[in-house]
């Protein structure tokens, strides 16, 4: 039920969405960018399901609290404790390890504000368990969610991020002046 009012809701919005994840890949990291807008998780959730697929989610645990926990959760959010440098990555590879079918959907940028570089985090989980990044965007100009292409990283994170900043440099935040490329240090 949660699902179709997201769905119902990007739909008479007047958004549309492009691209997909081809069948034949049953794993993948997504990358969730630009994220600077609470209504990322709306329109994102609603993209999703025209998109029709299942995927899991990162979400700081703070918003895995009554009333919202329940429907975070079945929308496929894992609740993350940012106060904890820890296994989180390594955690996720042992999840696709461990399975067929599994897409999980990382907002890289770790944060609606503006950030000086992207988080390693979904690039690391790609490369340990060796599964293609899905490049997927919410343009706000032209209110178009688009989902690829697979990319398959080198292990050359420098030449990766690269390749993924020329994806996302002609795509329109909702908040513009809080998106930023993905740059290392």
């Amino acid at each position: 039920m949660i699902k179709a009012f997201f769905k119902y809701y990007f739909k008479r919005r007047g958004w549309k969405i492009q691209g997909g994840i081809p069948p034949e890949i049953k794993k993948c990291v997504i990358i969730g960018a630009p994220h600077t807008s609470n209504w990322d998780f709306f329109y994102g959730v609603g993209a999703l399901g025209w998109f029709n697929i299942d995927v899991k989610y990162l979400a700081k645990k703070e918003l895995f609290v009554f009333p919202f926990k329940k429907m975070f959760t079945s929308l496929g959010g894992i609740a993350v404790d940012r106060t904890k440098s820890g296994s989180l990555v390594d955690d996720i590879i042992t999840m696709f390890n461990k399975t067929e079918n599994l897409i999980v959907l990382i907002p890289a940028e770790g944060t609606r504000k503006k950030v000086r570089k992207w988080k390693t985090g979904f690039y690391r989980i790609a490369v340990g368990a060796n599964v293609p990044i899905m490049m997927g965007y919410l343009d706000y100009k032209t209110k178009t969610t688009n989902l690829g292409p697979a990319f398959y990283p080198t292990g050359n994170i420098e030449a990766d991020f690269e390749y993924i900043r020329n994806f996302y440099k002609d795509v329109n935040a909702k908040i513009p002046e809080n998106f930023s490329l993905p740059y290392l240090d």
